[in-house]
């Protein structure tokens, strides 16, 4: 895969907690001829979502949040105008039904993204509340729990819920009640413009450039939020998947909540499977209701994640990217390689 499709970054296979597989690509700095490790760190773009997932399960288990509580309930001071109807359990479902800061389901999202990168500077968009105003005065695409919408704009929400119910930073909570109880200990907030040493710098493919690749430092927004944008190793990724489901994280009832899917993603089968969506994970289920595979996928200009965790086998995958959209064929094919495709 690697030579074949140019993928560049890591990938990490660990079963029961312990790495049966470990392998680097590419390169971390095309500038500077720095090769991507297995220690090197990489944004995980939309991965972050179970983060944030596990940090709302959390209050949930210390009873400071209900799953039915009405979500503006938590943001007076920052989206007063949202449907009352919408619980925390829409948002982590992302079946409330608003309109999104980025539609991604657009017929026409590339062109789309540049309208809005050409309105709203992503340098602007350094914390969660910096959102708001892209997504707060649009229409809903359907009333909440109808179905389920892929939707960053609710965990952006959720973010803000996270430090109106704590007192504290978004960062300061997932560092501390999940990067650090999980043990994953180099992962963190870096800013697209202060990633410092042993972090990849993110890569867009070009045809127009004299070079096939240009740096996504003008291509995504350059911190972090509760939609996405951490910085992890390969390492923390499966070291989170192991932790989540071995109630280190939340407890016995909690951690089973946390792993029950919720809502079909779709009416249609992909691969020949059911797919549905929980709190932050995706679950694909054979044909007899067998939760096969668990996890998330990440992508942003520069950036190509994804997390897997495999019960029937107890694997997890956790393959990351510098360039974009390269880390989803790879991901497929570990996946062939485990489910005998």
């Amino acid at each position: 895969m690697a030579r074949e499709k140019g993928f560049s970054g890591t990938v990490r296979v660990t079963r029961r907690g312990e790495p049966v597989l470990t392998s680097a690509f590419g390169m971390a700095s095309r500038r500077w001829a720095v090769p991507n490790t297995c220690d090197t760190g990489f944004r995980v773009a939309s991965v972050s979502k179970m983060f944030t997932a596990a940090a709302v399960l959390q209050l949930v288990e210390r009873k400071q949040v209900r799953l039915d509580d009405a979500l503006v309930g938590f943001l007076d001071d920052h989206m007063p105008q949202l449907d009352p109807r919408i619980t925390v359990h829409h948002a982590l479902t992302m079946t409330a039904g608003i309109g999104d800061w980025f539609e991604e389901g657009s017929d026409d999202w590339e062109a789309e993204w540049a309208a809005l990168t050409a309105s709203h500077p992503l340098y602007l968009l350094r914390s969660n509340k910096d959102y708001l105003p892209l997504f707060a005065g649009k229409q809903p695409h359907f009333p909440p729990g109808e179905r389920h919408l892929y939707n960053g704009a609710g965990y952006i929400l959720l973010g803000l819920l996270i430090e109106s119910v704590t007192g504290r930073s978004y960062e300061e909570v997932i560092a501390d009640d999940i990067f650090t109880r999980a043990g994953m200990t180099t992962a963190g907030f870096p800013a697209l413009d202060n990633l410092g040493p042993d972090i990849a710098d993110g890569y867009l493919t070009t045809a127009d450039s004299p070079t096939p690749y240009r740096t996504n430092h003008y291509a995504t927004t350059p911190r972090a939020a509760a939609d996405g944008g951490a910085t992890c190793t390969a390492a923390d990724l499966t070291t989170f998947a192991h932790a989540l489901r071995h109630g280190r994280l939340l407890n016995e009832e909690i951690t089973r909540l946390a792993l029950t899917p919720q809502v079909d993603e779709r009416e249609e089968k992909v691969r020949g499977y059911r797919w549905r969506y929980g709190f932050g994970l995706t679950h694909i289920l054979d044909g007899e209701g067998t939760i096969v595979r668990w996890g998330h996928t990440g992508e942003e200009d520069g950036a190509s994640a994804r997390l897997y965790h495999y019960p029937q086998h107890d694997l997890d995958v956790a393959v990351l990217g510098n360039i974009s959209w390269c880390a989803g064929a790879m991901g497929w094919a570990v996946h062939d390689a485990i489910v005998g495709a």
